[in-house]
């Protein structure tokens, strides 16, 4: 089996996952997000995750696909909440000052690819970059806060503003 290619047990194993399980799957979502459109898209996002994992065996497929599609809901809630929080950051602007929508999307694009970013660091790690980052404080109040000596808060600012350069390229 190559890392690349499902083997076809896999595509056996989603494919009857899908038939069995779909509308399953989508009416949960579309109850719990009154949408359609986006409970088809999770629903979607749910099974091409399946897809991308490999998995052969499928044990208890409603719960496998609970959790998964749970994961794909907190991560599009997140998105949902910091579009939000952008764009009532934009309606507080003066007209004049406020970005084409060109703009807005790509800074939309860009905090979605921050906040995927801090999720792949340590609680603590992304606690740290936070604090000094939206908090402002500097790394000796980090430190006290957090519990942790001054040299781990430097390890952990530059293990985030790693991750951050990694996000660039």
């Amino acid at each position: 089996m190559s890392d690349t290619a499902p083997s076809s047990i896999h595509l056996r194993t989603i494919e009857a996952l899908y038939t069995g399980h779909h509308g399953w799957l989508y009416g949960m979502l579309r109850k719990k997000l009154g949408n359609s459109m986006d409970a088809a898209d999770l629903a979607q996002d749910t099974f091409t995750r399946i897809l991308a994992s490999n998995i052969a065996v499928i044990e208890q497929p409603r719960a496998y696909l609970r959790c998964v599609a749970g994961g794909i809901l907190v991560n599009w809630y997140q998105r949902k909440a910091l579009e939000r929080a952008y764009l009532d950051a934009l309606a507080l602007l003066p007209a004049p000052e406020a970005p084409s929508p060109e703009l807005r999307l790509i800074v939309l694009e860009t905090l979605h690819d921050i906040d995927a970013m801090l999720d792949t660091l340590p609680p603590l790690v992304k606690r740290c970059f936070l604090l000094s980052q939206i908090g402002g404080l500097k790394y000796q109040a980090i430190a006290d806060q957090l519990g942790v000596s001054l040299i781990t808060v430097k390890r952990y600012m530059k293990q985030a503003f790693m991750q951050c350069l990694l996000l660039v390229d």
